[in-house]
């Protein structure tokens, strides 16, 4: 059985997170060249693993 390659795998992670990086800048330089609001992309994408405290 051929041994797994660990280095070509996390490469090719390394170039979708990459590649991934890249259209999201290009979507942003597009929406702001068009004027239009720039997308929230931090409010649904939090790593927090509880929910905000509710107050009360």
């Amino acid at each position: 059985m051929a041994k797994p390659n660990y280095s070509f795998e996390k490469r090719q992670r390394e170039l979708a997170k990459k590649k991934k990086k890249e259209e999201k800048e290009k979507e942003k330089a597009a929406r702001k060249a068009a004027g239009l609001p720039p997308i929230a992309d931090d409010a649904d994408d939090s790593d927090d693993p509880e929910p905000p405290a509710q107050p009360g």
